[in-house]
């Protein structure tokens, strides 16, 4: 039996998000819809999660002496790490401590990696992934690219968002591919890794989630979320993608596998390359994923709700409700406190809603809000997505 306390008081669930996104706005609203008192972390103060929070907390979160004094402050019952620059060797100390992290430090450690991650999936678990290389140098990524072939994508193996990531065409595009993904990683001198292209139809986000169930831990999967992304971040996603049966099987075993091997409870974001029946493998996140956002629109349960209700040992249901779309409306300006116009003649779009993050600095290509659309059908929910979209103008 699962008993929560009341948020505030002696007997108050205590939950500590470190990442303070919409993304973690939305888990965190999620889980005081359950009882749960919430403490928000960033980097920066005020960012989306700190607004709706019982308590907000800005600080380096990839400083080990920093985040270990955050977690002994505030004991919290969970630790949930919402973005991947985080002290992960602190988590993995704390974890051994008697600290609750979900669904494990070990997790959000290997997670941040690309190197931890794909060695996991292709090396020790064996599944199916693009050829690859990790590269140190200039010289060793000419070396690399000659041996995976061309064309590939180079990425530091430490970012996000698409942050230093570069398609490469011919030898020629190697030395700036280089000099891009060490401006984008999220630490100095940082490795990359080369990746060869997959020729593959289409890619999917297959949501799967861990929780309980009769005192045991059981695996459950939402429909797969098609998206559509530029430079290495998302522009739109919808659910649900159609695919094979036998492509749908393979892309769950694989989803299993993984998500089994990392352990704990909650969602992930397993991100999979589809050609006809074949499957690859390309990355994961021990969290809810930013294509996910669709499952807003067309789950009973989005991923928010499914991630508070497996972290807290509660039953989840991933049905589909119906098809729907999202799409991304970015900042366009650079600017402190940005106005959005158009929202009203957005709204006016039938089975439209809107989310609009409250971040509280724009930047041209910085994610602001997303529109969201269902219909009858896919295509239907993402023309009216796209256009519900590009009617919200934020402005200096």
């Amino acid at each position: 039996m699962v008993s929560l306390g009341t948020p505030l008081s002696p007997s108050a669930t205590r939950v500590l998000l470190l990442g303070s996104g919409e993304l973690a706005k939305e888990v965190l609203i999620a889980l005081q819809r359950l009882g749960v008192e919430t403490i928000a972390a960033d980097r920066y103060d005020d960012a989306p999660g700190h607004q709706v929070a019982h308590h907000a907390r800005t600080l380096t979160m990839s400083d080990p002496a920093q985040l270990r004094s955050l977690i002994e402050a505030e004991r919290p019952d969970v630790v949930v790490p919402e973005i991947e620059a985080i002290a992960t060797q602190t988590l993995v100390e704390l974890e051994a401590e008697g600290v609750r992290v979900v669904p494990t430090a070990r997790a959000a450690r290997l997670t941040m990696d690309r190197e931890g991650i794909r060695r996991l999936a292709a090396e020790d678990l064996a599944l199916p992934t693009s050829p690859y290389r990790f590269c140190d140098s200039l010289d060793e990524l000419r070396t690399a690219t000659t041996e995976v072939g061309f064309p590939c994508v180079v990425k530091p193996v430490m970012s996000s968002s698409g942050k230093g990531q570069s398609k490469l065409d011919g030898p020629d595009d190697v030395d700036g591919a280089w000099a891009y993904a060490m401006a984008g990683g999220r630490v100095a001198g940082t490795r990359v890794i080369v990746e060869g292209f997959v020729d593959f139809d289409y890619e999917i986000t297959l949501l799967t989630v861990r929780s309980l169930r009769d005192g045991g831990t059981v695996t459950g999967f939402c429909a797969p979320i098609g998206h559509r992304q530029e430079a290495g971040d998302y522009v739109e996603s919808w659910q649900p993608q159609p695919m094979s049966a036998v492509a749908l099987d393979r892309a769950q075993a694989i989803s299993a596998a993984v998500t089994a091997e990392l352990g704990g409870l909650g969602v992930f974001g397993v991100e999979l390359f589809v050609r006809g029946d074949d499957v690859w493998f390309s990355e994961v996140s021990p969290r809810p994923h930013d294509t996910g956002m669709v499952t807003m629109t067309t789950q009973w349960q989005n991923e928010f709700e499914l991630h508070a209700r497996a972290l807290l040992g509660l039953p989840v249901d991933t049905t589909l409700r119906n098809p729907g779309a999202s799409a991304v409306v970015y900042g366009g300006v650079e600017a402190t406190g940005v106005t959005f116009d158009g929202v009203d003649e957005a709204l006016a779009l039938p089975g439209v809603e809107l989310r609009l993050f409250g971040k509280p600095e724009s930047f041209a290509r910085r994610r602001m809000g997303v529109a969201l659309a269902r219909a009858e059908d896919v295509d239907a929910a993402r023309a009216t997505a796209r256009e519900a979209a590009s009617r919200v103008h934020p402005r200096a």
